[in-house]
């Protein structure tokens, strides 16, 4: 029988993403028929995986779902808080089927987040070589000038390391606030935020519109939704996965 890395076994159940199980391996919280394991390690289907104790059960077949949410803000992007905050996953009671975030939106901001069980396409979303493209609607005070807009366009340093190059355009502008579409293709912590927070701008507002093809639309805060076969294609595409 194929023996398949444990990561990819623990995505594919649902239980979170290949990176959060790589980093779950790595913290020595997954033993595999009782034993600890270490990253790269593989296992096949018949073998009892177990992370902090609850065992994950593994399917070769699976039914893959995905969604996309509004997220409204005062929700944190996890599967649980310990703190008893409300998190994203409360807005999806009654979903059968066990899915998790892909990326996250911090708890003040609001709009466009994945859901998946689907381990290799939430992997794919998120990893840095793929580029994917995600567009933020910013509202920035007190306003904005020419020297902040290139330094945006161009790149900024945060947490040490200079952004990638951003589409920054002007979509609104009053007095005291100014609305900016900002597209990016990178998914580091609380980016946008940061950016903006380097060239002395005040993030008023944060919503993320746009992840690659996928529009948020008219979908309204809290609510969700299966994407389309339309839909699904063309993120595959992007991300370069024809299936």
């Amino acid at each position: 029988m194929e023996k398949i890395r444990i990561q990819k076994m623990i995505a594919d159940s649902g239980y979170c993403s290949r990176r959060k199980a790589e980093e779950l391996i790595s913290n020595g919280r997954v033993k595999l028929n009782g034993r600890p394991i270490k990253l790269g390690d593989k296992c096949t289907y018949k073998d009892l995986i177990t992370i902090d104790g609850e065992r994950i059960y593994l399917s070769r077949k699976k039914n893959f779902i995905y969604l996309m949410m509004n997220k409204p803000r005062g929700y944190v992007t996890t599967v649980s808080d310990e703190l008893e905050r409300k998190c994203v996953m409360d807005l999806l009671e009654g979903l059968e089927e066990r899915v998790y975030p892909v990326g996250r939106l911090d708890r003040n901001s609001e709009g466009l987040l994945l859901f998946t069980n689907d381990g290799e396409f939430a992997n794919s979303i998120m990893h840095p070589s793929r580029h994917i493209s995600k567009t933020y609607r910013v509202t920035v005070r007190p306003g904005v000038n020419d020297d902040q807009l290139v330094a945006l366009a161009d790149g900024v340093e945060i947490d040490g390391r200079k952004t990638l190059p951003a589409s920054v355009i002007v979509k609104d502008k009053q007095e005291g606030r100014v609305v900016l579409l900002i597209t990016i293709k990178e998914g580091r912590n609380r980016q946008i935020r940061k950016m903006c927070e380097a060239v002395g701008l005040e993030v008023a507002r944060l919503r993320r519109i746009s992840v690659g093809p996928l529009k948020l639309g008219m979908l309204k805060p809290g609510s969700v939704r299966e994407l389309t076969a339309e839909e699904l294609r063309a993120i595959r595409t992007a991300i370069g996965k024809e299936n």
